[in-house]
């Protein structure tokens, strides 16, 4: 769809017209650049001052997988006002607004519009240096994929919907949507890191597959490795697995290479979309430790593969 869209000639405009890119960027001059993004989905928990700080963290995240740091906010909502009163939406731009005040953020203003389902989400802006932003299009042969949140929030929300989440899974998964990505967004920036991306609607082999193809790589992907919050495996396996993921699982097959021992239920968390997940950094191997050592305790350190070359074009492998 977006192909057939003219593109901007404008030598300013650095990053925003490829589909690996997290955010768009604006130079102003040589050593700023203004970063922009919007981000808004319809309520993953039941609780409306939750879903306003889980909605915020994944709106800035985009921002923060950019090596940025984000100022300002606009809020955007849609909300059904005659069916949910104004009592639900000041809880949810509340919950919004909080999270952006734990960001260092102002929300300066916003728009709603009257819908039959609640929406609510962020259109964010902040600042760069654009020699030393962070995009997808950087990753390096001998690179370390590193991941710092785990995967499951697809599979959790979806087994709540369905009455069959356990309460304490529930909180893990909100506790993980509800942080923010800036101790990772800072730790890579500081670690010199070649590329990161933030893991969100297409699972973590989606957003892999396009920090390959923009950086003309492959990756090699551990499976043991990768993070899973709790109850995430059982509630795939009875299930409760998003449409999403099925969309995921078609878009990034020509790439993956797996071996049989991958069950089907390890397929479907490959392809989990996620909410507000962590970021996906690719950095060299002997940069990890200032990572690690930069990284606050609300961020996992967690390897999870490597960066290989590209001789046969983009490929997955996945071992376990």
């Amino acid at each position: 769809m977006l192909r057939h869209l003219p593109r901007s000639e404008d030598p300013n405009f650095l990053i925003g017209d490829n589909p690996a890119d997290d955010a768009a960027v604006y130079r102003l001059r040589d050593d700023l650049a203004l970063v922009q993004t919007v981000d808004f989905f319809t309520p993953i928990v039941d609780d409306p001052y939750t879903f306003g700080q889980i909605a915020a963290a994944n709106s800035l995240s985009d921002v923060f997988a950019m090596g940025a740091r984000p100022l300002t906010a606009l809020n955007i909502a849609a909300f059904p006002m005659a069916s949910l009163g104004a009592d639900v939406l000041a809880d949810i731009l509340r919950g919004g607004a909080d999270k952006a005040r734990e960001a260092g953020v102002t929300i300066v203003g916003g728009h709603t519009v009257d819908d039959t389902e609640p929406k609510y989400g962020l259109a964010v802006t902040g600042t760069v240096d654009p020699r030393r932003m962070m995009t997808a299009r950087g990753a390096q042969p001998g690179d370390v994929l590193v991941l710092t949140k785990p995967l499951g929030t697809g599979v959790i929300a979806t087994a709540l919907k369905a009455g069959a989440a356990r309460p304490a899974d529930v909180e893990q998964a909100v506790r993980w949507m509800t942080t923010l990505n800036r101790s990772a967004s800072t730790a890579m920036t500081e670690a010199d890191a070649h590329a990161a991306t933030d893991i969100t609607g297409f699972g973590l082999l989606g957003h892999l597959a396009d920090l390959c193809m923009a950086s003309g790589v492959s990756a090699h992907i551990s499976i043991s490795s990768i993070p899973l919050l709790p109850g995430a495996r059982d509630y795939a396996a009875t299930g409760h697995v998003p449409g999403g993921t099925r969309t995921n699982q078609a878009y990034v097959e020509r790439y993956v290479q797996a071996g049989e021992d991958i069950d089907g239920v390890t397929a479907d968390l490959l392809s989990d979309p996620q909410t507000s997940g962590g970021l996906l950094v690719a950095l060299e191997p002997k940069n990890c430790q200032a990572f690690r050592g930069a990284l606050s305790n609300d961020s996992l350190y967690c390897p999870v593969g490597r960066i290989d070359g590209s001789e046969d074009g983009c490929s997955l492998a996945l071992a376990p």
